[in-house]
């Protein structure tokens, strides 16, 4: 009988999903647990949420409920509905990364959680029942260095001597117009660099895709500035080893998986001043933050860290080292066992 269920109910493949798996393959060691919902890599296969009802009608051995660990709303909400109008003896844990007031609904949901995990400092001043701040980690068995990052590279096929990559879903909030834009004048100056946009637009944001790749035309750099979109999570990380820089810019983050899957594959980073770049940099160690709609600075720290061999070759070395020893998803899920462990001690 699982004491522990984890939801996932997103179709798409988002990075509340990556950190839910990141997690995930810890926690199967250490629980009977169970998936609801929909697959994650590298994960036990899902169950239905009916499945998760019935198999939680009765306490799991030895503890007095299971616990269901949401990250979403409506994950909240088929929780609540288990918990409060089915009577299921289950306790809620909700891990909440945004750093900015929640709107209406969401405050009620997170109001009903048993407990919550923040995974900042900041996150946790915007939700009630914080029980530990956990930040977000990566598996650093999945995302490791390559052996030899050109040849990583050339594998790939997408040209070029050296790849930089943003990644997520396309879109303002994400500043993809603004890494496009620090690409156009960083490539010129790069010879052998090309840049590839990854992650997919919503409909609503099509129109906006297609902007920027005309801005790329225009600038005759269609051949090295590159819109693959989505990559699939299992081909995530043989992507990222093989990069020499990651670029995130977002207007807004919550928190930002993809600098820290860079860093644990030995690749440092240039990220505008959101999420929790600033503390993954380690005072410019791991990667360079800049200011918030900096696409020219960006554009400098990239450019300066890639014409400089030593330096990008420490901060590759040092990315590496602070991901394994600050941000592992093993550290993720030791910090949030804790509250599960105090939750069952309660009764």
């Amino acid at each position: 009988m699982p004491e522990l269920f984890v939801t996932n109910f997103n179709r798409n493949f988002t990075g509340v999903s990556a950190t839910a798996a990141n997690v995930v393959r810890q926690q199967v060691k250490t629980h009977d647990l169970a998936l609801v919902g929909q697959p994650l890599p590298g994960c036990p296969d899902p169950i239905s949420v009916a499945q998760a009802r019935r198999l939680s009608r009765q306490p799991p051995e030895g503890r007095p409920f299971a616990i269901w660990h949401v990250r979403r709303n409506t994950e909240m909400r088929a929780a609540l509905w288990a918990r409060d109008v089915l009577r299921l003896p289950i306790r809620i844990v909700f891990t909440s990364a945004a750093q900015r007031r929640h709107s209406a609904l969401p405050r009620w949901l997170i109001s009903r959680m048993d407990a919550v995990v923040a995974t900042t400092e900041a996150a946790a001043e915007f939700v009630p029942h914080v029980r530990a701040v956990v930040p977000h980690g990566v598996d650093t068995e999945l995302f490791t260095p390559a052996e030899d990052r050109a040849a990583a590279w050339a594998g790939l096929g997408y040209g070029g001597s050296l790849g930089i990559a943003t990644v997520g879903r396309i879109r303002p909030e994400k500043g993809t117009d603004l890494f496009v834009e620090a690409m156009l004048r960083l490539l010129p100056d790069l010879p052998g660099a090309v840049a590839l946009v990854l992650g997919r637009a919503a409909r609503e944001h099509h129109g906006f895709l297609d902007g920027l790749k005309a801005r790329v035309a225009a600038a005759g750099l269609s051949d090295r500035i590159l819109f693959p979109g989505e990559i699939p999570a299992d081909e995530l990380p043989r992507v990222m080893r093989s990069l020499s820089l990651v670029m995130q810019l977002p207007r807004y983050e919550g928190y930002g998986m993809a600098p820290l899957e860079g860093m644990a594959s030995g690749v440092p980073f240039v990220a505008s001043e959101a999420g929790y770049y600033r503390a993954f940099s380690a005072q410019g160690r791991a990667g360079i933050v800049v200011e918030q709609e900096a696409a020219e600075a960006a554009a400098e720290a990239g450019r300066a860290l890639l014409n400089d061999a030593g330096r990008h070759a420490d901060m590759s070395r040092a990315a590496r080292e602070i991901a394994e020893a600050s941000f592992s998803a093993r550290a993720e899920a030791d910090g949030i066992e804790a509250v599960y462990q105090a939750l069952w001690a309660e009764g």
